[in-house]
This record gives structure tokens, C-alpha cells and sequence, in this order.
């Protein structure tokens, strides 16, 4: 097995640069590929998505298997901004808690072992972004989940 690991564009891999370079010395039917790609991905539409394209060389068979887009990507697109904010003066865009939680239950590339802690994790990264959750900082939602204010969100 051979593993080639790219990142694509969500929904719209193509047949040219980086993937048919990687795929040709195999002889996989790229465009095969290419459509794999951009039906497992077409829910990430305008994130940069990690993939992993597993080849047999042996029958040309493939499996595509795709990892959890960048936190900030996640959050740009919840909060519908186009970048954080360079400066810390103004925030850069909000979001819900309710999203804030639901991006922390897709991520699969945490280091958290718990929910609770992969929710922080998201929340560092809205914090360096300068987004804000509900119209308040990171730093005072951080302190709200430390004192179990949202434990009812993460339930189950």
C-alpha cells in the first residue's frame, strides 16, 4: 500500500497538481480519485482539507480517507470571515456556543481526551483569531467552562 497525503480544497479537488503527479506512476484512474475526493469533501466547501489517498499498486485499487480540516478554517466559515483579526482591537467576527461545541465534536485531529477540553481548544483558537463566542471574549467563555456554566452543552 502506498499513502499520499495532500491538501485539497473542500469539493473541489482536480485532476492536475498535486494529486496527478502523486497518482500517475500508479496508473490509478485519477479521475476516480477526483470524484472520491470531492464527494467526501464537498461538506468542508472553501477549507482546506487534509487527504489521504491509500493506493494498492498491486490492482490499482484506492481509498480515500479524509482528515479534519484546520480549527481556524472551521471557524473562519462558521463566523463568515475571510480571516482573524490582525489586530486585537476589534473582533474579527462571532460565533454561537452552540457552533463553538459543534466544532469541537467534528474535530477528529484533537489532543483533547475529552470533550470539555477539545471545546478549550477550539476556544484558544477562536482567542487567537479574535473571534468572540456570544459576544464575549475567549478568555471569559474559557473561565465559563472551567466553572461547568456550559456543562449541559457537552452532555453526551
Amino acid at each position: 500500500m502506498k499513502t499520499i497525503n495532500l491538501i485539497v480544497d473542500g469539493g473541489k479537488a482536480s485532476a492536475g497538481p498535486p494529486l496527478a503527479p502523486a497518482l500517475a506512476p500508479m496508473k490509478v484512474n485519477i479521475s476516480q480519485v477526483v470524484a472520491k475526493i470531492n464527494e467526501k469533501t464537498k461538506d468542508f466547501a472553501g477549507m482546506k482539507v487534509p487527504v489521504a489517498v491509500i493506493v494498492n499498486p498491486k490492482d490499482k485499487s484506492f481509498e480515500v480517507e479524509v482528515g479534519s480540516p484546520p480549527t481556524g478554517e472551521i471557524i473562519k466559515k462558521e463566523a463568515g470571515i475571510e480571516k482573524g483579526a490582525g489586530n486585537r482591537e476589534a473582533p474579527a467576527g462571532n460565533i454561537s456556543i452552540d457552533k463553538l461545541v459543534a466544532i469541537a465534536k467534528k474535530k477528529s485531529n484533537s489532543l483533547g481526551t475529552e470533550l470539555k477540553s477539545t471545546v478549550k481548544e477550539v476556544l484558544g483558537s477562536c482567542l487567537s483569531m479574535g473571534v468572540t463566542i456570544d459576544g464575549k471574549s475567549a478568555r471569559e467563555i474559557i473561565r465559563e467552562v472551567d466553572e461547568g456554566k456550559h456543562d449541559s452543552l457537552m452532555a453526551g
